[in-house]
């Protein structure tokens, strides 16, 4: 290992065995009236009401941002202005969403709508697979080891599976803008997990436990600026795509012609996040990466080629051979899982909570 990447990982605090709480400053109200939408607004920074001296005191850290080159990604069965007739067709001939016509959690009636706004926004918010280039002082090996951390962090938290994916999402957008010096990347990760836990979570970390879990690297005020920089850069968008909503509607295309198949969700679920460690899977499309995960989950469970059905083709837009560069990268990944020190998602698909699905053998064959 060279001498910056120790300097790196001595840099980034690992996540101790200790208990905490995660205290919530206050219940939120999904439908709350208008007298409480001062209170909402000023709790958005920091997780409670500042005074008028401290949001005077606050420094407003201006982007400084530099253009990326953005490659020209294929979707491989037609483009965009053809996916309203492939939903029209997989509305005639396959309706994956038979079963939820009673269930208003599963808002049948806009999901076409909701899963069109997710084609094109991949396209849209897609990431060039080339930023680091771009970054002087880090590099891919250092934005392993923070999400690495931040998966456990995650996991200590017990947060829902959107906001991890969400996190690394916000981490790749700011990294492909705005340079960063290694000392400031952790704080960029725990910053972006916090926006990420607004977004997503009902219950969201105060920013003192933030603070801990980073072994106090880092003061309130250095997250709440670098809150501040991650969202003007962003343009304040974080109603993104990630592989995590594709992989929940890919899901239910799945289980059309059979029952639900837990061991498959929770192996997808596991090569997918493998590769979120990965800077080399950034060349996808967030939906080919979901797709790609449940077709290797499926090799794996087989150990030969799955059945890469009509219903799976219709709802991803991928077919087979169209998946296989991805899938044989989760593969290496998978065989890879519990070498060296990045082993996060390992450990955590390792336990009885999830299966144990991480010492499943991996799909070798797909190599070949």
């Amino acid at each position: 290992m060279s001498q910056n990447n120790k300097n790196t990982q001595n840099n980034i605090k690992e996540v101790k065995p200790f208990d905490f709480r995660v205290s919530v400053t206050t219940t939120r109200r999904p439908l709350g009236d208008i007298k409480n939408l001062q209170d909402r607004q000023s709790r958005i920074v920091g997780g409670k009401k500042m005074s008028q001296n401290n949001q005077n005191n606050i420094k407003v850290v201006k982007p400084v941002s530099f253009k990326v080159s953005m490659p020209t990604i294929r979707r491989p069965l037609g483009d965009i202005k053809n996916l309203q007739n492939r939903q029209s067709r997989i509305v005639m001939d396959m309706d994956i969403d038979r079963y939820d016509r009673d269930n208003p959690m599963a808002v049948v009636d806009y999901v076409e709508d909701i899963y069109s706004y997710y084609w094109k926004a991949e396209d849209s918010f897609k990431i060039s697979p080339n930023y680091m280039v771009n970054q002087i002082d880090i590099n891919e090996k250092m934005r392993a080891i923070v999400i690495d951390w931040l998966i456990e962090v995650h996991y200590k938290f017990e947060l829902t599976g959107e906001t991890l994916f969400l996190t690394v999402n916000i981490i790749d957008r700011f990294l492909a803008q705005q340079p960063i010096v290694r000392k400031k990347l952790q704080l960029v990760g725990i910053t972006a997990l916090f926006l990420a836990c607004k977004y997503e979570e009902v219950s969201i970390p105060v920013v003192e436990d933030l603070i801990i879990i980073s072994d106090r690297a880092y003061t309130k005020k250095e997250l709440l600026d670098m809150e501040k920089l991650i969202l003007d850069t962003l343009d304040f968008n974080l109603s993104v795509p990630t592989p995590y909503v594709f992989m929940r509607r890919f899901f239910k295309a799945v289980a059309f012609n059979s029952m639900p198949d837990k061991k498959l969700e929770l192996l997808s679920s596991y090569l997918v996040d493998l590769c979120l460690v990965e800077y080399k899977i950034l060349k996808f499309l967030p939906s080919m990466v979901a797709a790609a995960g449940i077709y290797t989950a499926q090799a794996v469970i087989l150990q030969s080629p799955p059945h890469w059905s009509r219903i799976l083709i219709l709802h991803t837009t991928y077919s087979e051979k169209d998946l296989l560069e991805c899938s044989r990268l989760m593969v290496e990944f998978h065989r890879n899982a519990k070498i060296g020190k990045l082993n996060g998602v390992h450990r955590k698909y390792s336990t009885s909570k999830f299966g144990c699905v991480a010492e499943s053998k991996p799909a070798l064959f797909l190599l070949q």
